[in-house]
């Protein structure tokens, strides 16, 4: 077996400063740009708390920093009208999103703007360490004096007197660019590490974890909010966590577990190599509470949790890569910082970014502070300054405020403001033209735009760090809305509809509208410091809280006063067996006369089909619990749903198993495996995630080509997971994938991982294997290489597990 190369070297000559000394002993070279060329300044690049630290000497000349350049979207005119008629009815664009290619193509930086940009960095000295796939961002690394000189500015430390003297380092004025890139260049981002983003989380000041669930659970918040009404549960959809911190799946279980929820295994996305779940740090329980308020919501709803480095680039990076990867069609963001103390460069990048997601067709739910309308006080500006949380405050971003919530049983009761709401004037971003109506003043952005449930005193039982608490903050609410836009868009497909996009616009149009005292909850009780409730719109709590399915009803067109009501008869709950068939006909009715009513179905059981008259016919192949929605549509398009369960027993039993032989290739051996000579493996150079043995794929830095297959046969009747932990490590660096792992199911692809998931440590992958129940199926591992820089993919503890 060949030696293999990794990146470990490569990995630690890039450290940013903020994971070295910021030593002085050594002085910067002064900062001299060609004086001859001309140069155009980048505005907004110098984070405002230079101008009241304390300057302590040079960053040293030879430290290695990390930069992001932010390039110019093109076309902007055409742009913003474009994102106006995408949610304007009747316009011939309304709700024909792009793909990420398309929106690149036509408002995105050229590839001779990135071309313009490399050459210029390269030129200097500088390493282009990536680009991001939608061109808006290219990441550059180099010495300090590199940097400086590049672009006109020079670094310095400092000790900001607000923050206790907290020493951070920053350039001394705005950086520049020549001017033959005036054109393209919006501005640079990573020349200080000052600002960082905090959760917007709150708990109780008796906070000792509880060995059982204390506060809100889903039936409380689903119950108040109408949310269980809808008739849907996520199916199909997918809603992205935006993190700097990371999770333990256990504690995500244990929460599932408690409150009987199933769904798709939370997974992480690596952003810039960040990968905190093996050691998650302070920010943890924000991830958790994210996930399980999302769970909780819209439990059949998939989950990516994005994962950066806390910093200005880490979070432009990873806005571009979830709107490049366009996996998700709902972002939920509890994680922000004051405007006044971000440079408006970074929050330009950042809002690029989330105008390329409106035009997809995802939709950003943010968290909008803790601190009330003095969104700085925990920070550098401190509590004296009128200030809203950024990103909540983007324009393309749903703000949302918080709320006390008093429920009887699952019943909504009443609700006031919570008294630390985020709420206030946008001081970067003008008021866009669809934010109108009673309460709405001024010409700046104001937020949020609308609550739910915050105040930790009202607050959810939560999972986290092995114990039960009970947090609030505005950080638990955007979750809940975004959980709530995962089971609108199930149903606005299910009703032939596009999703539901850039939320603002329609929640607008809806509160301006004779459906506004039956879509959201009004809250007109309560104040955070300088704003009160009042009826209508206000800046603690927006439009208020929903009324789930009468919102979404609204929003699609549907329900009382908005046209045509279809009523789909729930048949109640239904069971059978596998190998039995089965007809069922289902029934609706419409308040109009005429109409034609089209039936489609989500969650059947495998083997089960529905006809347009809604007829369900077929057999049952996989024993398991669905959940099923039928939808009848007219038409007009108007539409109704029913929910209920079907459960499908095994004719022959099932007796629970796992069907995996050599599971951990602890044999020594790759049999009963069939693998390529040298994958079994138990060097020391990649550790297994158990035990000495592992299969251990590529890692040759040249072109090769490694598998590793068994073949299994299901039992009828039976659900089968397919599951393993992949660890992989490579030495590619940026975001195009280079080297790729395929793993398949006979001929169904289940997944393809590349040298661009690459993450410290291990992660489990699973996947449903039930409907081979009754086949016979050869698992397979195939790992590509291409001719240099190697990528190792490691694969130990697989199980198919029956049941």
């Amino acid at each position: 077996m060949r030696p293999r190369s990794l990146a470990l070297s490569a990995a630690i000559a890039v450290l940013p400063l903020t994971m070295v000394s910021l030593g002085v002993t050594t002085a910067q070279a002064a900062s001299t740009p060609n004086a001859a060329a001309s140069r155009v300044a980048l505005p907004n690049t110098v984070t405002p708390a230079v101008a009241r630290s304390h300057k302590q000497g040079d960053v040293p000349a030879a430290q290695q920093l990390s930069v992001a350049v932010n390039l110019k979207l093109r076309n902007t005119a055409d742009l913003d009208r474009f994102l106006t008629a995408l949610s304007t009815p009747g316009a011939p664009e309304f709700g024909r999103y792009l793909t990420p290619a398309q929106f690149t193509a036509q408002y995105g930086p050229t590839q001779a703007a990135v071309d313009q940009v490399r050459a210029f960095v390269v030129a200097q000295g500088l390493k282009v360490t990536s680009v991001s796939a939608n061109r808006q961002v290219v990441n550059v690394s180099g010495s300090a004096a590199q940097i400086a000189k590049a672009f006109g500015t020079h670094e310095s430390t400092y000790a900001d007197p607000q923050q206790g003297n907290r020493t951070f380092f920053a350039n001394d004025a705005a950086a520049s660019v020549p001017a033959e890139l005036a054109g393209v260049v919006d501005g640079l981002v990573g020349l200080d590490n000052h600002t960082v983003r905090t959760a917007r989380l709150a708990k109780p000041s008796a906070s000792t974890p509880h060995a059982a669930p204390s506060g809100f659970g889903p039936s409380q918040y689903d119950g108040a909010y109408n949310l269980g009404k809808l008739g849907t549960d996520g199916t199909g959809t997918t809603v992205a966590l935006w993190e700097f911190d990371g999770y333990s799946s256990t504690n995500l279980k244990t929460y599932d577990s408690q409150y009987a929820l199933t769904g798709p295994t939370v997974s992480t996305v690596s952003v810039d190599g960040a990968n905190y779940d093996s050691a998650p740090g302070d920010g943890q329980g924000e991830v958790e509470l994210d996930s399980e308020i999302v769970r909780g919501v819209a439990p059949k709803a998939t989950q990516l949790v994005y994962e950066a480095p806390n910093s200005d680039q880490g979070e432009i990076d990873m806005a571009a890569k979830i709107v490049s990867d366009n996996r998700v069609s709902v972002v939920s963001i509890s994680w922000g910082s004051c405007e006044p103390d971000t440079t408006a460069s970074s929050m330009t990048a950042v809002n690029n970014s989330f105008k390329q997601a409106a035009a997809q067709g995802i939709s950003i739910f943010s968290a909008s502070g803790d601190d009330g309308s003095r969104d700085c006080t925990r920070s550098t500006s401190g509590s004296t300054v009128k200030a809203v949380d950024f990103p909540a405050s983007s324009p393309y971003n749903t703000g949302v405020g918080g709320t006390n919530l008093k429920v009887s049983g699952t019943t909504y009761s009443s609700e006031s403001a919570w008294s630390t709401a985020g709420g206030g004037v946008s001081t970067q971003f003008a008021k866009p033209t669809w934010q109108t109506g009673t309460g709405v003043t001024g010409t700046m952005r104001t937020v949020p735009d609308v609550s739910s449930n915050a105040d930790p005193a009202s607050g959810f039982a939560i999972y986290t760090a092995g114990g039960w608490q009970v947090y609030g903050g505005t950080s638990a609410a955007a979750p809940l809305w975004s959980g709530y836009a995962a089971l609108y868009n199930q149903k606005a497909k299910a009703a032939g509809k596009a999703v539901l996009g850039e939320a603002n616009p329609k929640l607008y149009a809806v509160a301006n509208s004779s459906s506004y005292a039956t879509s959201f909850h009004d809250v007109t009780s309560g104040k955070n410091q300088d704003f009160s409730t009042k009826a209508g719109y206000d800046q603690v709590t927006g439009w208020g809280t929903p009324v789930g399915d009468s919102l979404a009803n609204a929003l699609l067109g549907t329900g009382t006063g908005t046209g045509n009501t279809v009523t789909v008869t729930n048949p109640g709950s239904q069971s059978g067996a596998t190998g039995t068939a089965v007809s069922l006909q289902v029934s609706a009715s419409d308040s109009a006369s005429g109409q034609t009513l089209t039936y489609s179905a989500s969650g059947l059981p495998t083997g089960l089909s529905i006809s347009s008259t809604g007829k369900i016919t077929g057999t049952p192949t996989a024993a398991g619990s669905y959940t099923v929605t039928v939808t009848a549509t007219d038409t007009t398009g108007a539409s109704g749903s029913a929910t209920f369960t079907w459960t499908v027993s095994g004719t022959s039993g099932c007796t629970p198993a796992q069907l995996l032989g050599n599971a951990g290739f602890e044999t020594g051996t790759a049999s009963p495996w069939t693998a390529s000579s040298g994958v079994v493996d138990n060097s020391s150079s990649e550790a297994a995630h158990s035990g000495s043995w592992k299969a251990w794929m590529n890692g040759y830095g040249s072109t090769h080509t490694d598998t590793v297959s068994q073949t299994v046969t299901v039992p009828a009747g039976c659900k089968a997971t397919f599951s393993f932990w992949l660890h992989i490590d490579t030495a590619e660096t940026g975001s195009t994938a280079y080297d790729k792992l395929t793993v398949s199911a006979g001929s169904t692809t289940l997944a393809t991982y590349s040298n661009v998931n690459a993450a410290t440590g291990y992660v489990q992958k699973s996947f449903d294997l039930s409907a081979f129940a009754g086949q016979t199926v050869t698992l397979k591992f195939n790992g590509v290489e291409d001719s240099s820089l190697q990528t190792s993919f490691v694969v130990d503890d697989t199980a198919v597990n029956v049941s």
